[in-house]
């Protein structure tokens, strides 16, 4: 996998993936890094190919077919490869990312609902299975917020927002790291703290059982920052050292202790109303999925397009009834 090269620019991808054969090699090399193997006679050779199904790999054992996009969330597509792949490094090369009205205007769909679909699926392949939770020998500072909601017809304020709950690692830039040398003049923000690893979801409601859940699930043992929300008194007796900051509506004292965690959702946010102008509750989880995915990979944006393609290839695909039916509240 780190043998394969990825593409820096739009020269580049024209270069490396002129069509849907090279897409197909490429999705190959990602499926059997070590040669292909048979899945169902398990033996290992160069496959048999069809000129006009690249993607499709024939056994010479027992003639038996393999189609690359089988088990991937382009399984069952009738999209060509080249454009999934068009719409990955579309999708993991603009910083802010892309709306789906964008994303069907730079890929030429003639429909909506195709280009939402697309997008979709390629951010269900954002979540690896089984993937590490954060912190250890980093503290991690947890807190939730509110997403969207209705601003009409119940008074003043937002109703009905989505709870939120993040988790980030803090961690510090040492004097002899590079990143400081290239920056000597500035002064170092927050004594030199900075972001790791993010993780995000949508929670039920702010008990203690949803917030443990959520950090049971995605943070390991170690020092875990929040503030005094009774949701997280609990935090202790499960093997956390846990430091509560009561902040007394106080902001000065959250961006003391809490500025990484306030800093992600006022991003999170801006994100989501500056370039979706708004998130349906029911797919708020993938968007969720998409900006973390951004966010873990910030320092290194050309190689989220490959790694994309890898978590994706090991993902099951949505179908269009799941994308589009709602579901009840």
């Amino acid at each position: 996998m780190s043998a394969l090269p990825f593409p820096k620019s739009l020269p580049d991808f024209q270069r490396l993936f002129p069509d849907d054969g090279a897409c197909a090699r490429y999705l190959e090399q990602i499926r059997y890094p070590s040669g292909f193997e048979c899945p169902a006679c398990k033996v290992a050779g160069e496959p048999g190919r069809i000129a006009t199904r690249p993607h499709v790999l024939r056994c010479k054992a027992c003639r038996k077919e393999t189609r690359l996009m089988a088990g991937t969330v382009m399984q069952d597509s009738h999209t060509p490869m080249s454009t999934w792949f068009w719409g990955a490094y579309l999708l993991t090369s603009l910083t802010p990312g892309m709306s789906a009205v964008q994303f069907q205007r730079q890929l030429g769909l003639t429909r909506y609902e195709t280009a939402f679909q697309l997008l979709h699926k390629l951010r269900s392949g954002m979540v690896r299975e089984g993937r590490d939770r954060i912190g250890g020998k980093f503290p991690v500072e947890v807190d939730e917020t509110y997403v969207g909601g209705k601003t009409r017809g119940e008074g003043k304020g937002v109703h009905h927002g989505i709870i939120v709950a993040g988790a980030v690692e803090v961690r510090t830039r040492l004097p002899s790291d590079p990143k400081n040398a290239q920056h000597s003049k500035a002064i170092p923000r927050r004594g030199g703290k900075y972001a790791g690893r993010l993780r995000l979801a949508v929670v039920p409601d702010r008990s203690a059982k949803s917030l443990t859940r959520f950090v049971d699930d995605n943070v390991e043992g170690g020092t875990i920052i929040t503030d005094a929300w009774q949701g997280y008194a609990s935090l202790r007796s499960r093997d956390y050292d846990h430091q509560p900051v009561v902040e007394r509506g106080r902001p000065e004292v959250a961006e003391e202790h809490l500025p990484l965690i306030h800093l992600v959702f006022s991003n999170l946010k801006t994100w989501i109303n500056g370039v979706h102008h708004g998130v349906d509750p029911q797919h708020l989880q993938a968007y969720l999925n998409e900006f973390a995915f951004r966010f873990n990979r910030r320092f290194y944006p050309f190689n989220s397009f490959r790694s994309l393609l890898g978590i994706a290839a090991d993902s099951e695909a949505h179908t269009y009834a799941v994308t589009f039916t709602k579901v009840p509240t």
